[in-house]
């Protein structure tokens, strides 16, 4: 998830559910926890009169995100 997110800046639930290939209470799940350690924001509005979700990376979220590819290239 932040993977895609770094690449994309901000997604939609519906484009990151497709792209993710997981259900929605799956990404439901994960978006949630997310969000609590402040990684996301969720910002939830309307598209005409349809509901949208869009998903952005915080600068914590991106910050521990660097941090954990940092850590994943020194441990080989």
């Amino acid at each position: 998830m932040m993977a895609y997110l770094s690449a994309a800046e901000t997604a939609d639930f519906t484009e990151l559910a497709q792209a993710l290939a997981i259900p929605n209470n799956s990404l439901s799940s994960h978006l949630t926890r997310l969000e609590g350690a402040g990684y996301i924001e969720l910002r939830r509005g309307f598209l005409g009169r349809r509901p949208q979700t869009r998903i952005v990376p915080t600068d914590a979220g991106r910050v521990a995100w660097t941090s954990y590819l940092d850590e994943l290239s020194n441990t080989g």
